[in-house]
């Protein structure tokens, strides 16, 4: 069993991340954030409660669990304290012992809003200020949330300020059972994503190790998040988009609709070739599904092993904005199943059918599948292989 498990998109982000973290939470020490700023959303249901995080790790939701903030995330400070008040107005302890945000990230300011908002419109992104932050970063012109602190004298965050590379690295070595947070997914990654239509930092697991200050060697366990089908938000290429009735049934009974925007979000069947690409560049030891119960009542599942390019069959998935906007989608179909999943709570009880599609999806990405989640609250994550986790 691993003493960190690192939780990764392996798609285009919104596929359930949240929700996985706050489960596994339960037997870890430390919950740590490592990218992005307030345009990840991660919505948890607890007891019938739905609570929206949008920069604080979801293990703040359990009692005696250290939060980390590192550096790689860029935080807009307003946000930061407006969240904080939200959880502790839910009964929610927030305090400098359980929540420590790094003094070495980055602030989000007024003028990173307006930047993003007059500048960024056409990417789709969620005009939260987060790429002009970046941007700031990159050129040596931003601003660190210490000196933030210290020149607004901005008493409130200052105590939640420290620096948290020392801090993280001095729980892994006393063997502190670690959970690391990413936020959106791999098809979203600066580097590695469908550029230009990617947020502004690194969602990869390569991101941890900068975005917290700590080695490679100390990621134990890289877990992958994915849809039972695909979704996005924004613009790019999707070559699996479905805009037909299927489509429509599958938005609504998934909700799809962002945490943070409130935008539709589009969808698609699952895309084998988007995914293995995602247990590739992370290096994925096993893979979650959530949403499975999403596909119940749907005749006939589609899956995609490939695409037509050009008069080719390309087996081999392309980042190339060029490449992928002209791919068209070739699907395996497999039989769906009637049964509603929601009360599932032994995979050997599911329909034979919901079997075969996740033993499908490990045939084509070559790794088995070690959670399959059929609902938003908790109690509806059923466990097929602990070897993977705490």
């Amino acid at each position: 069993m691993a003493n960190s498990i690192a939780i990764i998109g392996a798609q285009f982000g919104d596929e359930g991340k949240g929700k996985i973290i706050d489960f596994l939470a339960e037997n870890a020490d430390v919950v740590a954030r490592f990218n992005g700023g307030n345009n990840a959303g991660h919505t948890i249901n607890v007891n019938g409660k739905t609570v929206i995080l949008h920069l604080i790790p979801s293990g703040i939701l359990h009692k005696g669990k250290i939060n980390i903030i590192g550096n790689g995330v860029v935080v807009d400070p307003a946000v930061l304290m407006e969240e904080i008040e939200e959880l502790k107005g839910k009964g929610i302890k927030v305090t400098p012992d359980n929540l420590i945000v790094s003094e070495n990230a980055h602030a989000i300011l007024e003028k990173h809003i307006r930047e993003d908002k007059e500048k960024n419109m056409h990417i789709g992104t969620t005009s939260r200020g987060i790429g002009p932050a970046y941007t700031d970063k990159v050129a040596r012109a931003g601003l660190k949330l210490i000196d933030y602190a210290n020149q607004s004298n901005n008493s409130k965050l200052k105590p939640f300020l420290k620096n948290t590379a020392l801090l993280i690295n001095n729980l892994i070595d006393k063997g502190k059972k670690v959970l690391f947070e990413g936020a959106q997914g791999t098809l979203l990654d600066i580097d590695h994503g469908t550029y230009p239509y990617v947020t502004s930092s690194n969602t990869i697991a390569g991101g941890i190790c900068t975005g917290l200050g700590i080695s490679p060697k100390k990621i134990k366990t890289i877990l992958g998040v994915a849809k039972a089908y695909t979704t996005r938000v924004g613009n790019g290429a999707m070559p699996t988009e479905l805009k037909d009735d299927t489509g429509k049934i599958i938005q609504q009974k998934g909700k799809e609709f962002g945490a943070t925007t409130g935008r539709a979000r589009r969808v698609g069947w699952f895309d084998a070739l988007m995914c293995k690409y995602a247990v590739m560049v992370n290096g994925l030891d096993a893979l979650v599904i959530t949403k499975l119960d999403i596909l119940s009542e749907i005749e006939n599942i589609k899956i995609c092993v490939g695409y037509k390019h050009n008069g080719k069959i390309i087996r081999e998935f392309s980042n190339n904005i060029e490449i992928l906007q002209k791919c068209e989608p070739i699907y395996e179909e497999l039989p769906g199943w009637k049964e509603n999943l929601n009360d599932a709570n032994d995979f050997n009880l599911f329909p034979q059918n919901a079997k075969n599609y996740i033993k499908r999806i490990e045939e084509l990405l070559n790794i088995p599948v070690c959670i399959v989640s059929v609902g938003a609250e908790r109690s509806q994550t059923i466990i097929l292989r602990k070897e993977f986790l705490f």
